[in-house]
Formats: structure tokens, sequence, C-alpha cells
């Protein structure tokens, strides 16, 4: 444990999920220590739904994150125009609203809602007001784009939807892919809430991060009456700008840093294809709390090292989406993930899990290719496309 005599041990700045993970999991294995979780905005995690397979995790992750689970599945399935495919793994979401009650009500006095800051150093943060706070060490947790990366883009807006009858959906829809592509790779995402509430998601990995609300909005419109619901209320509504990775150089990023350590976006700490981030912050919590030693140069040391191991883990993945983005046409792109989808099953899940083995690797790649041969080679050897900022 850090021994500090400032305001607190450790600081955590931005209240999203891979800090709050990070506040809740010491709450319950380390409780003497003094932890401050400073968050920007009324409350934790924004306005979003992070959805998981359960193969992602193991068994003790998957316990002490039950909490937090509102909704759980058996199974899920896709739709391209090739038909229809039902997956058996089960999938499960954690909306945002959950996440803040479980927490808030956890950590209490840690929690410091509407509290921006302005400066961040390895052992102390300037709040917007002026006032200093000291610890022993201080971890950004505020979703800036890493430095030195290059991405494509995963965006959507996504409504939660009360109909005025029963959906009919056996699962959650990861992809429907029967939409019309325009943009990119374009496939609605919906989460069967209870029989009568969906959340559904238009969703396109693009090449820019330009997010058209009004245009998607209508799309969803369409796509409820292409379902045959008739919609009763909107109950909520969430908007998503996801980095894909293509090629980059993290180590641009931790110089960037300062000294600081970074979770979550900054420290490319998701999965670089699909962008699901809740294994990675379940892994980094458990990082953090397994450490003896919290204080900032351990600590950013540890993380450091944690996140470029990952980033020499996942070439594979990066390679896989710069052939997305620079060898399929926008239009087309949907071919890449119809063939991904009729393989095996289990590889599908190590796929999601971030663990695909050698034969995996090579089932991916082998066989007739869904795009020009040449220029899923020369995506493989080029350089990527330039990096863009967030909005």
């Amino acid at each position: 444990m850090s021994a500090s005599g400032g305001d607190a041990d450790l600081l955590l700045v931005g209240g999203g999920l891979a800090n709050g993970l990070i506040a809740w999991r010491l709450r319950q294995l380390r409780p003497a220590l003094r932890v401050v979780l400073l968050e920007a905005g009324e409350v934790l995690g924004g306005n979003h739904t992070w959805s998981f397979h359960v193969s992602d995790l193991d068994a003790a992750q998957h316990a002490w994150i039950a909490p937090l689970v509102a909704h759980r599945w058996t199974s899920h399935s896709v739709r391209f125009p090739a038909g229809e495919r039902r997956l058996e793994g089960g999938y499960a979401s954690i909306p945002s609203a959950r996440f803040h009650a479980v927490l808030t009500q956890a950590l209490g006095a840690t929690v410091r809602l509407r509290s921006p800051v302005t400066e961040v150093a390895p052992r102390s943060v300037t709040l917007a007001d002026g006032h200093q706070l000291r610890a022993g060490a201080v971890v950004d947790g505020r979703g800036i784009p890493a430095a030195g990366i290059r991405f494509g883009w995963q965006k959507f807006v996504g409504q939660e939807w009360r109909l005025q009858a029963a959906h009919g959906l056996q699962g959650p829809v990861l992809m429907d892919a029967t939409v019309p592509q325009r943009g990119g790779y374009r496939f609605v995402y919906t989460l069967p809430l209870d029989a009568r509430t969906v959340l559904v998601e238009d969703t396109v990995y693009a090449d820019g991060s330009a997010l058209d609300d009004e245009a998607i909005r209508a799309d969803i419109a369409g796509y409820l009456q292409a379902q045959g619901w008739q919609a009763q209320a909107l109950q909520r509504e969430e908007r998503g700008i996801l980095p894909i990775v293509l090629d980059g150089d993290p180590a641009l990023s931790w110089g960037a840093a300062k000294g600081v350590p970074r979770v979550g976006l900054a420290a490319t700490l998701f999965h670089p294809t699909t962008g699901y981030s809740l294994p990675d912050a379940v892994r980094v919590a458990d990082l953090v709390c397994s450490l003896p030693d919290l204080g900032a140069d351990s600590l950013f040391d540890a993380l450091r090292a944690h996140a470029l191991a990952q980033w020499r883990a996942q070439g594979f993945f990066r390679l896989l989406n710069r052939m997305l983005f620079l060898a399929a046409a926008p239009g087309e792109r949907w071919r890449v993930m119809q063939r991904f989808y009729g393989l095996p099953e289990p590889l599908v899940a190590r796929f999601y899990a971030g663990r695909p083995g050698a034969a995996d690797k090579l089932r991916i790649l082998i066989g007739k290719p869904p795009v020009p041969l040449g220029a899923a080679v020369r995506a493989a050897l080029s350089r990527p496309l330039a990096q863009e900022v967030l909005p």
C-alpha cells in the first residue's frame, strides 16, 4: 500500500468504466486505501451500455462484476445477406445507470462528481476552480485518444424504445447487416431488455469520425418499421464514437503521459477490432489491486508494461483492421464480417475474447478472401489512415 501524506493514496481522474472499476475493486479488496474518484459530470459512467461475452471473463471476474450486470442472455445472433446465424455463447450488458447506482452506494464520499480537472501530474491534480489535490499516485482515465495511434472509427446512435407489443426477439442481434450499406460497414445492434423494450443501435465502421445524429435517428425509425415494431415511448438515447486501432506507436502515447498512468481509451486498453472495453477494464482493475506498491512510479511502470504487452499481443487484430478499412471498399466491408461469422463458433468466441490461437489466425486468413487479394496485401503492408481526433 502507498503511504501518502496528501489528500489521498490514489486519485482517479475521470469516473468512466476503467477508473470506476478500479475504485470499486479496491474498496472490496483494500478498503483501508484512501481513494478519490473525480468525475467532471453529474454521474459516473456517462450514458453508455457496456456489453461483453461470457467467455471474455473468467469465473472469478464474473463473480465480482455480477452486481453491475443488469441483463443476461444465453445466446445471440447475427444477420447477413447470406442468412441468420444463432450462436450459443452467453452475452451480458451493464447500463451506465446501474454502474452509477452501484458504485455511488458502495463508494460514498470516495466519489466526487462535478469535479473537472484541468491539470494532472504523477502525484497531484488541479481542479477547474484552481484547488490542488495531492496523492501518492494519480491515474488518468478521461478517455483522451492516445497520441501516436492511428484509428478507423466505429460510431453509432442508440435508442432504447418501449414498444406497443412484444418484439419477439429471443436474444441480442449483435449485427444485422441486411440494412443498406453506406458510409462504411453498417449494421444494427439490438438488445432485448424485456419483452417490450429494445435498445437499437445503428452502427457504422467508417473512415471518418463525424456522426450525423439526425440521419441515424431516421434510420432507426425505418428499422423499427421494417421489423414491424410500433414505438410507444423513447426511454433513452446514447451515442458513441469508438476507435478501431489500425497501427501506431504506443510508446509515443506513454511518453506524452509524463509519468501519469493511463487506463482505458488513452492506453488503448480495449479490443482493437470490436471496441469492447469492459473485459480490459476488469483485467486492469484486478492488476491494480494486485500491486503491492501503488506509488506513482510503480503504478506507472506496471500499467505501461501491461498496455504495451497488450499492444504486442494484438498485432493480428490491427492487421485485420487494416484489411477491413484499407482493402475493402466501404460498401463491401460487410463481406469480411459475413465470412468471419461463417467460421466455427469456438473460434468466434476466442476472437472476441482477444485470445485467438495460431490455428485460429490461419483459419481466418486462409480460403477465398472477401476482399481483392492485391488490395489485402497492400493494406497489410501500407501505412494506415491518418489519425483523426475525436470530436
